[in-house]
């Protein structure tokens, strides 16, 4: 089985999202998948800027922009599952933006309707199957992740395929104190790698495997405090 996996992180290697989509690789590679990894930051990949949709009516399955997505392409078309990684921002930074934009070339403008909404599908090429979210943030609650899961989602939906589930851990930076892994970030990465290799074996992730890696780490209340405190 084949993954791409983007991280969508300006951080690249040295943010959260990168930790935990590390060890959540290493799960998916230790139940015998391949998987590729790109950094959204570091790909030259511009904003979508052919409104005449020319990828689905003037030569389809063609992006009429030449940068780094050309190189992406083949690779996505040989990929069993996409892995998104971001972090959340407002919601998400702007070369994930552009990256999930740019998947359109992929997707067969052949519509229906199913669940009252109008449906595409991906190409007949493409052997993506299953979309998974890997996304970390600084906030305490899981609602803070509500846009980000929603976007996926629809995502998958919109090329009927089945998303696969959500990898979320807020307050991330918790799993850390003085630049080394805390007892709790262990456990957590340890969740996290369980998590990858749950999706590859067993074609979901276990709902306990993911409220272990979302789990609160201290109090709202005095996460809270802490930020406070920073800024006062």
């Amino acid at each position: 089985m084949k993954v791409i996996a983007i991280n969508g992180s300006p951080r690249v290697e040295k943010g959260y999202t990168a930790l935990i989509l590390n060890s959540f690789s290493h799960g998916m590679m230790d139940a015998g998948s391949e998987v590729e990894l790109f950094y959204a930051r570091r790909l030259k990949v511009k904003p979508c800027t052919c409104g005449e949709m020319y990828c689905w009516y003037k030569k389809a399955g063609e992006c009429c922009i030449k940068d780094d997505m050309q190189l992406l392409y083949p690779q996505l078309r040989k990929a069993d599952i996409l892995v998104l990684a971001t972090p959340v921002y407002i919601p998400l930074p702007g070369e994930m933006q552009n990256f999930i934009n740019r998947l359109c070339p992929l997707i067969e403008p052949f519509l229906e309707t199913r669940e009252g909404r109008t449906r595409a599908r991906f190409r007949k090429q493409v052997k993506i199957r299953k979309i998974v979210l890997v996304s970390t943030g600084g906030w305490w609650e899981k609602a803070n992740f509500e846009t980000v899961v929603y976007i996926t989602e629809e995502l998958a939906k919109g090329a009927s395929v089945e998303f696969a589930g959500a990898v979320l851990r807020p307050h991330a930076f918790l799993m850390k104190e003085k630049g080394k892994l805390t007892k709790d970030g262990e456990a957590v990465l340890n969740a996290v790698k369980r998590a990858g290799y749950e999706l590859i074996k067993e074609g979901r992730v276990n709902k306990e495997t993911l409220k272990a890696i979302s789990r609160p780490l201290i109090s709202e209340e005095e996460l809270r405090r802490r930020y406070n405190k920073a800024l006062s």
